[in-house]
């Protein structure tokens, strides 16, 4: 077996049986095994397909993203693993070109390809650095817009490298992130501290701690459906998950390395950034009911003036 794909199912079929009628409709020239993880909830939105060449692991209980996949490895056959979201549209030569690369790069110990919103833009998680000090201060003040190229500035969303280009960087994202099995057992897996944001980042931290690369391929490509979940939801729970996920990140790689000062300023900007996601999510129900009762109360009013 040369690819297993792990898929994570939780209260998405519709978009679950989209991804994988992508991947089989590439028909990829390799053997490849996909391994559904189901972990929802409510019976309701289990995915009920079957085909072959699929595992279903159904009735998993939901502990979060990375126990899932970490779940699903335990069923893996091939001597590559991919983390694929549901929400994705696999592309036609993706999968022979990001394992071929695997194959003859024995020194890449991760890899992602390069991912696409649904409008052909780049999703920039695709590939990035890690968040330290310097790097999120670039980015949150905007500073590395003013000179994307350059490797210092640009270092948050690694916009150093080009979107086609293939080259080593800190990080790639969980939406697509192919492995060899053997250097994914070696880092221990997915840290499961992690519910739903941050383990793919710190898995290549890891990765990377044990001397391998970590590249990024832009020349093969997938589809990212973001909005379908994530922080465009508007959920209070996805915020929280979000921004804790950057916190423990932070106190697991970098605490011991910074100043107390600088400890307490990063720590302090993130449950800052927090605060303000909340605020948000709150003002923009609140707009949403204010709208929704406008509506009610033009409705009867229209219904009178009928009458």
């Amino acid at each position: 077996m040369d690819v297993s794909i792990i898929m994570i199912n939780y209260n998405t079929p519709k978009l679950t049986e989209q991804a994988i009628s992508s991947i089989f409709s590439c028909r990829p020239n390799l053997k490849f095994e996909i391994i559904l993880v189901d972990n929802s909830e409510d019976p309701a939105w289990r995915y009920s397909g079957s085909r072959q060449g699929i595992k279903v692991l159904s009735g998993v209980k939901n502990r979060g993203f990375g126990n899932a996949c970490n779940v699903g490895v335990l069923h893996a056959c091939g001597k590559y693993l991919l983390f694929l979201n549901s929400d994705t549209l696999m592309h036609p030569g993706t999968l022979e070109q990001c394992t071929a690369y695997l194959s003859s790069h024995p020194k890449v110990g991760a890899l992602g390809a390069r991912t696409l919103l649904k409008n052909g833009t780049l999703d920039h998680a695709c590939k990035r650095g890690f968040p330290t000090p310097c790097a999120a201060f670039y980015y949150f003040t905007k500073l590395d817009r003013l000179n994307p190229a350059n490797r210092k500035l640009g270092a948050y969303r690694a916009t150093w490298l080009g979107e086609t280009s293939v080259g080593q960087v800190d990080s790639v994202a969980g939406s697509f992130l192919m492995m060899p099995k053997d250097v994914f057992e070696r880092t221990n897996g997915f840290d499961e501290t992690f519910f739903m944001y941050g383990e793919d980042l710190d898995l290549c931290f890891r990765v990377k701690q044990l001397g391998y690369q970590v590249v990024y391929y832009g020349k093969a490509s997938i589809t990212h459906l973001k909005g379908q979940s994530g922080l465009h939801t508007q959920s209070k729970t996805v915020a929280f998950h979000f921004y804790h996920a950057m916190e423990l990140f932070y106190q697991k790689h970098y605490l011991q390395k910074y100043p107390s000062i600088v400890n307490a300023l990063i720590l302090s900007a993130i449950r800052l950034k927090y605060g303000i996601s909340i605020a948000k999510i709150r003002r923009g129900s609140a707009l949403r009911a204010a709208f929704a009762h406008n509506c009610k109360n033009s409705k009867k009013a229209g219904k009178k003036r009928k009458i």
